[in-house]
């Protein structure tokens, strides 16, 4: 793929992941809100494709997009919020500061990402980077213990889970 084709292809995924972006954000039902997520998830993974990135890519749309979401929106129809709570005036100063903490966050990206070096190190393999074995391999070794404690807190969190929504039944 050309430059201007890819440049145009990235701009097909990032306008509107921006624009769901917001709507998460602005969205007052929360159900609109995890539907803007979603369709954030799937325009992130059109972003990762162009960049090659295909495990990470479908690995968005299979645990991000499917899994996760899925739960979310399990829970807020178990929580059954009514639009009562959302009418209430917001505190000024709590919105004050959650923009001067959105632009410092914005500030420290800027800064963290200006300072990575834009060249992939001598010391990986191009060829094999990123790979489903490489990426196992590593999941596998190096980061097995953290591996078994995520699905560890995710049998917990479900069974938690369970247990509230029986006790409602």
């Amino acid at each position: 793929m050309n430059d201007k084709a890819e440049l145009v292809t990235f701009f097909v995924f990032a306008v509107p992941l921006l624009f769901s972006a917001l709507g998460v954000v602005i969205a007052k039902n929360p159900v609109y809100a995890a539907m803007n997520l979603v369709a954030a998830f799937f325009f992130m993974a059109g972003i990762y494709v162009l960049l090659v990135a295909h495990l990470i890519a479908f690995m968005q749309i299979l645990v991000y997009a499917g899994a996760v979401m899925v739960l979310f929106l399990f829970v807020i129809m178990l929580l059954s919020i009514g639009d009562e709570h959302l009418g209430k005036e917001r505190k000024k100063a709590m919105q004050l500061v959650g923009v001067l903490g959105a632009l410092g966050l914005l500030a420290v990206l800027w800064g963290a990402i200006s300072a990575v070096p834009q060249a992939i190190p001598a010391s990986v393999d191009p060829g094999k980077f990123g790979t489903v074995r490489a990426v196992g391999l590593v999941l596998f070794t190096r980061y097995l213990l953290p591996f078994e404690a995520t699905s560890l807190l995710l049998l917990v969190a479900i069974v938690g889970a369970v247990v509230v929504a029986k006790e409602r039944i």
